[in-house]
């Protein structure tokens, strides 16, 4: 049943009544909470001051010296000093390589008929006052590179070379220079051939008398017509309402210019076409 409802004032009020008071559930703790306490508690404490507990302090004598960090190359298996060694050792590798290469080797076995000669030591001396044959002055001489003709065009200097610049006049001295190339007269063959044989049909059908030969008075005369009746047309066109806003205007307007585009066309080929052939009528 639901609660009697009674006003704020009444008598009821006034005893006194027993406040009920629901328990609060108790908070959940895990059974895990002293584990993790601990392995917290012993992280924490090792590092509670400073950085690490025990710090080895390091020795006077070793200190940071120059290049100690970078990474060290291995040592060479054939060492090279410098100084008078160094072109002692060049000028043993170029002899080295000089008779390597002028051995007889055959390609198709790789394998050498003569053996190669031995490494050379360090208290060996290499033949001081060797001398070349080879003449470098003449060889320099020999081949004379002369620059390439050049013009300038502009009034700050601005360089090209002579050949590409269109003053040479190479073009005019070609062998087929000033002839008809191939292709136009390809192209003018192939409009006669098919002029002769419009000609051919146009004869053909004379001799059958299904065409009829156009004068020029009739020609003159059919095209002063349709000039008549494009002038009749256009004046019409004119004359149209500047708003063409219903179907009616509109279709006038589209058939007005569909019959002046085609007069257009007719009178373009009357004018085109001295020779114009009609179908006789039957």
């Amino acid at each position: 049943m639901s609660e009697v409802v009674r006003p704020a004032e009444s008598v009821y009020n006034l005893l006194p009544r027993n406040e009920v008071q629901t328990p609060k559930p108790s908070r959940y703790m895990s059974k895990f909470r002293p584990v993790v306490l601990l392995e917290e508690k012993s992280v924490k404490d090792a590092m509670r001051t400073m950085g690490p507990a025990e710090v080895p302090i390091p020795s006077p004598n070793k200190y940071l010296k120059k290049h100690s960090k970078e990474p060290k190359l291995p040592d060479s298996k054939f060492p090279m000093s410098y100084g008078i060694d160094l072109w002692v050792n060049l000028y043993y590798f170029h002899s080295y390589f000089h008779v390597f290469s002028e051995s007889q080797c055959s390609r198709e076995a790789h394998s050498c008929t003569m053996r190669k000669p031995p490494v050379p030591t360090r208290a060996d001396i290499p033949p001081m006052g060797i001398r070349t044959q080879r003449n470098f002055i003449k060889t320099v001489t020999a081949l004379e590179v002369k620059p390439k003709p050049i013009s300038v065009d502009s009034r700050k200097g601005h360089k090209q070379v002579l050949e590409n610049s269109g003053l040479v006049p190479k073009y005019i001295k070609k062998k087929d220079y000033g002839e008809v190339p191939e292709y136009l007269l390809q192209r003018n063959e192939e409009e006669q051939r098919a002029q002769e044989e419009y000609d051919n049909y146009v004869k053909d059908q004379r001799e059958q008398g299904a065409m009829k030969y156009l004068s020029d008075e009739e020609r003159h005369a059919i095209l002063e017509g349709l000039k008549k009746n494009w002038d009749q047309l256009h004046r019409e066109y004119q004359g149209l309402s500047f708003v063409i806003d219903t179907m009616s205007k509109k279709s006038h307007k589209q058939r007005l210019e569909a019959a002046m585009k085609q007069l257009e066309n007719d009178i373009q080929i009357f004018e085109k076409f001295k020779t114009i052939y009609i179908p006789k009528e039957h």
